[in-house]
């Protein structure tokens, strides 16, 4: 890969795709090579007044609280009900504020190396009916790494986050394959391999990486 982003939004192929750790893991890499690192979470649900996310983040990355999570910086939209976004935010009758996100990553990225915005779900959750998370990726022009696994049917899911990102011109710098769920030794060979020769035809600048289970 020729450019490495510092700005870089993680999706997943589905909600539980594992997104969270690998977010972690790619955090801990990059602070590994002595970058600083800042990670957000694009929209909480299911949390009051803090992001159980961004929590994740610090413990599987073995990092301290940042100054910014105090202030709910790290996390600036959160809903109580675990939902999707619009959802969420419909019972807690409040709108989801994307000047707040904006302003949260702008910051965060001028003080930090690196930025990793963790999203909500995969790529079409709705924040409303008519703008989906993707729609955020474009309009900022932010690089994408998608987060998938090894589970039964995770290839239908993959591929067609693989179009999506295609059919919109997201730059794509990495595919992260989360072992977590690496049940089934054969299933899951079987899946690494085929996500790994169709992003070799259709996607020759995108790494994909592995990403290891952390305690």
């Amino acid at each position: 890969m020729n450019h490495e982003p510092k700005v870089l939004f993680v999706s997943g192929i589905d909600t539980d795709a594992g997104k969270t750790y690998a977010t972690a893991w790619l955090a801990r890499m990059w602070m590994d090579r002595g970058l600083t690192v800042a990670t957000q979470k694009f929209i909480q649900t299911g949390n009051c007044g803090r992001s159980e996310d961004i929590e994740a983040h610090r413990r599987l990355a073995r990092m301290e609280p940042l100054p910014e999570d105090a202030s709910l910086l790290t996390s600036p939209v959160v809903f109580s009900y675990p939902a999707s976004a619009q959802l969420a935010a419909r019972i807690d009758g409040r709108e989801i504020s994307l000047e707040a996100i904006d302003n949260s990553r702008i910051l965060l990225s001028e003080r930090y190396d690196r930025l990793i915005i963790e999203g909500a779900g995969g790529l079409m959750v709705p924040v409303t009916d008519d703008y989906m998370s993707v729609d955020y990726v474009v309009e900022r022009n932010l690089p994408l790494a998608l987060v998938t696994n090894g589970r039964l049917g995770s290839i239908n899911h993959t591929v067609l986050s693989l179009e999506a990102i295609k059919s919109r011109g997201i730059e794509l710098p990495y595919v992260l394959y989360n072992t977590y769920f690496d049940n089934d030794e054969i299933i899951a060979e079987d899946t690494f391999g085929f996500i790994s020769r169709y992003l070799q035809r259709h996607f020759p600048h995108t790494m994909l990486l592995r990403v290891p289970v952390m305690e």
